[in-house]
């Protein structure tokens, strides 16, 4: 890279004590080129992400916060490793093998990103890694059966790879001793501007998408797999973000702007680009790829005056997120990619952010 003399790929660790007596661990990763993460064994939570502009200039482009304890009660998933199910589950109600299952109720009236003590707020396992193109973070977590009204014992590893092609690469496997809907996901707010950097409705966004899954007015899926075609939810050529984001439209009104699921074009299970952001002022690319068959495009709706890091506000609309997953509220919709995982399987997903400039 320009600017930048070539160094070893290299991972810090320290750790820091959290309220209750909980002590967690922080991961810095920083490859050859000097893209560093970081990276917290709470939650699975990308605490910060620096990149280059076109200059070469560093900065940090997830949203976050300087202090952990400030995340268990301030955080909107801030960076976090989501699970069981990310996204919604309708009334917090799934039938599976003739069972009716009742889950956690805190996004009225559903079931949100797992529940109410869901992946992101339990402290996982956790250990560096080193492998020939970087560094990563091993973290495993067990989820007894009943956890959040879910069946079945679960053993989830993530890892998370910071390559020297500034890759952040997600890779997620899991069993299960009994059948389960499992849908984990990673909910990072970017703005490639750099965090607290004003909102995100200048960067160019394309997905690789030609249908989404309209939800009703409590943003559960109606089932449907609509073409975006002629609406605002058309991004298969470039647009900016906030280009169509305040137009008079049912489903944008239902997100208060855009929190909706996109069918990635493709095959299920095979890695394949899903979006390309672009942002004008520094140059900062990034690159979405996924095995995944959904793409949740959320645009910080409901983001108001919080305290990020670094003294910086975060305002409306400050960050965007894209959430590689199966569909939301699959359990309950036969026509959906199934997202049960029986005993004797594994669960498998990779989903890489690449970061570029011009």
């Amino acid at each position: 890279m320009k600017g930048h003399m070539m160094r070893r790929a290299s991972i810090a660790q320290t750790t820091e004590a959290m309220t209750g007596g909980r002590v967690a661990r922080i991961y810095t990763l920083t490859n050859s080129h000097g893209v560093q993460a970081r990276i917290t064994n709470y939650g699975g939570i990308l605490l910060s992400l620096d990149v280059p502009d076109r200059r070469g200039r560093m900065s940090d482009v997830v949203l976050g916060f300087d202090t952990l304890n400030q995340y268990p009660k301030d955080s909107p998933y801030f960076g976090a490793l989501i699970g069981r199910y990310g996204n919604r589950i309708a009334r917090g109600h799934f039938m599976l093998d003739g069972k009716t299952y009742t889950l956690p109720i805190n996004n009225k009236p559903n079931s949100l990103h797992g529940g109410t003590i869901g992946f992101d707020k339990k402290i996982w396992n956790s250990r560096p890694i080193t492998f020939a193109n970087g560094v990563g973070v091993d973290l495993r977590l067990f989820s007894p059966a009943g956890d959040q009204g879910y069946p079945g014992n679960l053993n989830t590893r993530v890892t998370y790879e910071l390559t020297n092609s500034n890759e952040l690469r997600i890779q997620y496997y899991a069993t299960a001793d009994k059948a389960t809907p499992f849908n984990p996901t990673h909910h990072s707010y970017f703005n490639l501007k750099g965090a607290g950097s004003g909102d995100v409705l200048g960067h160019i966004l394309k997905l690789n998408a030609s249908r989404m899954t309209p939800v009703d007015s409590t943003l559960i899926p109606t089932g449907v797999l609509q073409s975006v075609k002629g609406t605002p939810f058309d991004f298969t050529s470039p647009h900016a973000i906030g280009e169509r984001i305040n137009v008079t439209n049912t489903q944008l009104k239902y997100g208060a702007g855009y929190d909706h699921n996109f069918v990635v074009n493709g095959m299920r299970g095979v890695l394949r680009m899903a979006a390309h952001v672009e942002e004008p002022t520094s140059g900062r690319m990034m690159d979405v790829y996924t095995t995944e068959k959904g793409i949740q495009l959320y645009t910080g709706n409901y983001i108001d005056k919080l305290n990020g890091k670094d003294g910086k506000t975060y305002l409306r609309r400050g960050g965007f997120c894209l959430e590689t997953q199966d569909y939301p509220d699959a359990p309950n919709h036969k026509n959906f990619p199934n997202s049960i995982l029986r005993p004797g399987r594994t669960y498998r997903q990779t989903t890489i952010y690449r970061f570029s400039a011009k």
